[in-house]
């Protein structure tokens, strides 16, 4: 008899482990399991490209259009005011070097003094000089006229205040009675910009 309550002391204390181990989740460990799904989340959120796009991509787009824009009108003006320098320098060196060089002896100081009047610097200076120690006493003189005509000029180069110019000249000189000489030449001359009109700086033959 005496061995009965020992078997049932142990039989319970069998039992109590699975007692245990069925026990229902706490509400502080449910609470403590939440947090872990809470950076999934965050990392989900869409990008407002439609946003990005209106305040980002198109001024850029238009900034980026603008300078190559302004880029290709300004290298247009520079390539138009070139090739218009250049049409008007020949187009002047043609005409001044004519006058410089046509006279006849007794219109010879007005015709030579016009002429003047379309050079600049020095050069005017030195023409001016000549044409009144040698030229228009001689051809008074002696009946010196002189006709000059320019078949063929060319651009060596031109920028909006600047150019030099190519001309080849061919001129007929006849003294008194005796025959014409006619003499051909060719001149490299360089022409400045005065306000708004071309003048000849240097007159150099070659």
């Amino acid at each position: 008899m005496t061995d009965t309550p020992k078997e049932e002391q142990t039989t319970v204390e069998q039992f109590e482990p699975e007692a245990t181990a069925v026990e229902e989740p706490t509400a502080e460990s449910s609470t403590a399991d939440e947090p872990a799904a809470a950076p999934a989340v965050a990392t989900r959120r869409s990008i407002p490209w439609e946003r990005v796009f209106a305040y980002g991509v198109v001024p850029a787009l238009a900034l980026v259009l603008a300078v190559a824009g302004g880029y290709l009108f300004w290298r247009n003006y520079t390539a138009d005011a070139a090739e218009q320098a250049r049409e008007d320098s020949v187009a002047a060196a043609r005409s001044i070097a004519i006058s410089m060089l046509t006279y006849e002896p007794q219109s010879v100081e007005q015709q030579l003094g016009a002429a003047k009047e379309q050079l600049t610097g020095t050069f005017r200076d030195t023409y001016s000089s000549l044409i009144d120690t040698v030229v228009v006493p001689g051809a008074k003189e002696r009946q010196i006229s002189a006709v000059t005509d320019v078949p063929a000029a060319a651009s060596v180069s031109a920028e909006p205040d600047h150019a030099v110019v190519l001309l080849f000249v061919n001129q007929t000189v006849t003294v008194g009675s005796e025959p014409p000489t006619n003499t051909a030449s060719s001149v490299r001359v360089t022409l400045d910009k005065v306000g708004d009109q071309w003048r000849v700086s240097e007159f150099q033959p070659i």
